[in-house]
């Protein structure tokens, strides 16, 4: 099921995969979804929650797999992925592609106030603390503090907003 609030801004480009599985995608009121966005639902049957006044740049890919929480006023800078899915591979007498999918680790969430910058790919498991900014072509996973600054593969802490 699609929920789109009206006064969202969605280009005309981008492309909203409707669930099989029942996974909601919710996109709130003021939100900017920028050409080239793909959003599928994939790997599991999380939902996908865009709150209000988030802006989501050109290249972006959500897949579904075990749910997506974006915060309020987030920002997210062109060509992420967000992946909150993993395929199971421990069977090498199976191809990968008829092994399934892993277990989840909890999805994605991202608090409000959160600039991600480009090329950045969000794993299963990640918890974006509000206020935080993520520096461009970072691997982020894991639980990170509010308001700090991350930037790296392997993602590091860097500093704290003031």
């Amino acid at each position: 099921m699609i929920e789109i609030h009206p006064s969202a801004r969605i280009s005309p480009l981008s492309d909203i995969e409707d669930s099989v599985r029942g996974s909601r995608i919710v996109i709130a009121e003021n939100v900017v979804i920028d050409a080239f966005v793909k959003i599928k639902p994939a790997g599991g049957s999380g939902d996908l929650i865009i709150g209000m006044n988030t802006v989501v740049n050109s290249g972006c890919v959500f897949y579904t797999g075990n749910g997506v929480r974006i915060g309020r006023g987030v920002a997210i800078a062109a060509n992420c992925t967000f992946a909150p899915t993993n395929h199971e591979f421990a069977n090498r007498n199976t191809p990968i592609r008829k092994q399934g999918f892993r277990p989840g680790k909890g999805g994605i969430v991202t608090g409000d106030d959160v600039w991600i910058g480009a090329s950045c790919v969000i794993l299963d498991g990640t918890n974006v603390g509000e206020g935080c900014v993520i520096g461009a072509a970072s691997l982020v996973r894991g639980i990170l503090e509010p308001y700090g600054i991350y930037a790296g593969n392997p993602l590091r802490k860097i500093g704290n907003r003031q």
